[in-house]
């Protein structure tokens, strides 16, 4: 089936390159603008408790959290001076007319309570609230931020709030992908020029590479129309794309190469190609595609828009590799080498670099595998330690105007007026002032509560410190009642969690009452995350385990292979713990470090590096099996294999690795941490795994890598999956040595 798709696609080579350039044209036109339609938020779980008193807040009482955050400064003297009072005063009523501000209230409109008086008595804060949902909050304050950072002959403005900070993590985050493509370009080009030797063949990838994210720029235009898509989904499809590309590409170019060097003619050559590596790059990327897929198993639409994009891509890119290049393989025919820069000299088979390595591991295969396995541990030990966050203004660089707002607010103020946590009673119809009071009280004495503000008052360590006032008329609703827990710690951090944990515990007089905020955000998207997490990696192993077997017709491998790609990242993952969570080396790669690693990144990171890691163990067991389906010998079959694409490997891995080591370059620490985990990952599995521990295992396991109980046995004689073709000159092959080990 294949090899007539190869034939068709020699008949008709331009036909399917005019449909290609064509469809390439449409899809810039109408995704080109897709960064527009794209969200900054989705960082939520929509049924958590969390979600739900959010909405509940602002469906019912029309209130919400402070987003918005204005720092003032007096020039001369306290805030309490008549000139600041005034200033801020009115600053407090402008920005309360705002269109699309839901309210604004200040030091200085609430009768200047202390906790936000800074404590020198210089700064004081106005807290305003956008309405509105992600996208309706980022228009608003890319209007009003601007506007409100200001100063004159009285005070000092500057902006703050989550609605500020990530608006400026989204600006940040466009301006590093330009400049890691500006980055990663030329350092590719380079490279792709010394692996093929060849101009003419090194910009074939990036005609695939341009293709594919092109394609899915549209994909996700369209779905930005019926779903919410994170603005974050680009990083991955320009990363990815342009490496699956790539790596297609070699592996596509490599075996035409390598057909016509077997006497084949042109068009003989890209049959037998998309008969066989073609085979394999349409499996390797339906596994890469399943490891993405299996972030829509989670609710937040920050990991589906991943999957979204990683599945276009994927497909897009073996679509391109499969069809798109052998047509142009076919225009090209011999002249792929035009313009060769350098030639590589062929060596006998048996006697290449890799071949060599190969030999050299199977012939202490315990000593290889113990050494690399105990590096691999070492490394991934502080994997155990690993604590979750979730993203705040310290993932900016200290330069930045809302994270210095924010660093004030952290050390200059006793409490975080902006992330309170809500306690919502939606039924608490027209509450007893006694059962509000006392519930008030018993909330503030929880540990990490600064204050809490209710209809009857406000209250810390259970009595009560403030009467009510014009501004306590806000906790009252037409069913219902809610409280306001200002916390003392920091949000995203432990202690935020305990503080959740605790106001949740607290008994309530009006029965089933709802807890948001930005910490009960964090522990609501952990429970969420990680509750779905054994589905999510159930489905990856599933898939995993199938796929391999039909490819090997053993039981052996597929658990190998998972088990030794689980080592490799976690060893992975253990460095990003050690050097972004624990922070050892912030100052060289210039980011703070705030004890934890944003929740998402270790499952986005996850999937993504496992399906890698599957697309290389595909390409090389391919040609493990090809040949032993021949020479019915492991341990020669391992040689050879190993030596026919231990280069593709490796030079796919570190051109990926340059791209994502560009997006490492990034000014927004989670970004940095995306690009750095993934690229050492990558390397980690193209050298460590690939070079040593496959051929090691493979090695010790001798025939039983090939083995599978009868039935099993059976289904794979029916539905098994082979590279070997029988596209092949008519002279019989030379005999092949054996490998001595």
């Amino acid at each position: 089936m294949l090899a007539s798709l190869g034939r068709f696609v020699v008949r008709r080579r331009v036909a399917v390159l005019v449909a290609a350039l064509l469809a390439m044209v449409v899809a810039g036109a109408l995704g080109g603008g897709v960064a527009a339609h794209l969200s900054g938020g989705g960082f939520e779980d929509p049924g958590a408790q969390s979600s739900q008193a959010k909405r509940v807040l602002e469906q019912s009482f029309g209130a919400r959290n402070p987003n918005v955050v204005l720092l003032v400064t007096a020039k001369d003297g306290s805030v309490d001076g008549a000139a600041v009072a005034a200033a801020g005063a009115a600053l407090t009523r402008e920005l309360g007319a705002e269109a699309g501000v839901a309210q604004a209230v200040s030091y200085w409109t609430l009768g200047s309570p202390p906790p936000l008086r800074s404590n020198d008595g210089r700064q004081a804060l106005v807290l305003a609230t956008i309405g509105g949902d992600d996208d309706a909050v980022a228009a608003r304050i890319k209007d009003i931020s601007p506007r409100y950072t200001r100063s004159d002959g009285t005070v000092t403005v500057a902006v703050g709030g989550f609605a500020e900070v990530f608006r400026q993590v989204s600006t940040q985050i466009e301006h590093d992908l330009v400049r890691a493509e500006m980055i990663s370009l030329p350092i590719v080009l380079v490279l792709l020029v010394l692996v093929f030797g060849s101009v003419v063949a090194a910009s074939l990838p990036l005609g695939i590479g341009a293709l594919a994210v092109v394609g899915t720029f549209l994909v996700l235009r369209v779905l930005a129309s019926f779903t919410q898509v994170s603005i974050f989904a680009l990083n991955l499809t320009t990363a990815m794309g342009m490496g699956l590309a790539i790596d297609y590409s070699l592996f596509v170019v490599s075996r035409y190469r390598e057909e016509l060097r077997a006497g084949l003619a042109p068009a003989d050559a890209i049959a037998r190609t998309v008969q066989t590596a073609g085979r394999t790059v349409i499996f390797s990327s339906l596994t890469v595609a399943v490891s993405l897929a299996a972030m829509l198993v989670f609710p937040l639409a920050f990991l589906r828009s991943f999957a979204y994009a990683g599945i276009a891509v994927v497909a897009l890119a073996a679509v391109g590799a499969v069809v798109v290049l052998p047509a142009l393989l076919a225009v090209l025919g011999r002249r792929v080498d035009t313009w060769v820069l350098w030639r590589r000299p062929v060596k006998p088979e048996g006697t290449g670099f890799w071949h060599r390595v190969a030999v050299a591991v199977m012939r202490r295969p315990v000593t290889v595998a113990t050494a690399v396995v105990l590096f691999l541990l070492l490394l991934g030990a502080p994997f155990i330690r690993i604590a979750f966050g979730l993203p705040d203004d310290r993932n900016l660089p200290a330069s930045a105007s809302s994270r210095q707002v924010q660093d004030v607010i952290r050390t200059q103020f006793t409490s975080n007026e902006a992330s309170a946590l809500n306690v919502v009673a939606p039924h608490a119809g027209a509450p007893r002032p006694d059962d509000v009071a006392r519930y008030a009280a018993d909330l503030s004495r929880a540990p990490g509560a600064a204050r809490v503000d209710a209809l009857t008052g406000s209250y810390a360590g259970g009595q009560l410190v403030a009467p009510t006032n014009a501004a306590s008329a806000r906790f009252a609703g037409p069913d219902g009642t809610w409280f306001s827990v200002v916390p003392s710690v920091e949000p995203y951090s432990g202690a935020g969690e305990a503080l959740v944990r605790a106001v949740r515990a607290v008994p309530s007089p009006f029965g089933g009452v709802q807890v948001g905020g930005a910490s009960a955000e964090l522990v609501d998207s952990k429970s969420s995350l990680f509750g779905r997490m054994p589905l999510a990696l159930g489905l990856i192993a599933l898939v995993t385990f199938v796929a391999l077997f039909l490819m090997t017709g053993g039981v052996l491998v597929p658990v190998k292979a998972i088990l030794v790609n689980l080592l490799s990242l976690s060893a992975s993952f253990g460095a990003m713990v050690w050097i972004f969570q624990e922070g050892h080396l912030a100052g060289v790669l210039d980011f703070t470090a705030t004890g934890t690693i944003a929740t998402t990144m270790p499952i986005l990171m996850f999937c993504i590096a496992f399906g890698l890691s599957m697309d290389y163990e595909v390409f090389l067991l391919s040609r493990i099996k090809e040949e032993y389906d021949v020479s019915g010998d492991n341990v020669s079959s391992v040689a050879l294999g190993l030596e026919r694409t231990g280069r593709i490997v490796t030079a796919a891995a570190a051109l990926l690795a340059v791209v994502f080591l560009a997006f490492a370059t990034s000014q927004v620490t989670f970004i940095k941490l995306f690009g750095l985990g993934l690229a050492l990952a990558v390397v980690l599995d193209a050298t460590l795994i690939r070079a040593a521990l496959v051929p090691a295992f493979m090695r010790l396991a001798g025939t039983a890598n090939w083995w599978a109980p009868a039935p099993l046995r059976r289904l794979h004689q029916r539905f098994g999956i082979s590279e070997t073709a029988t596209v092949r000159p008519a002279a019989p092959a030379p005999p092949r040595e054996k490998v001595a080990v």
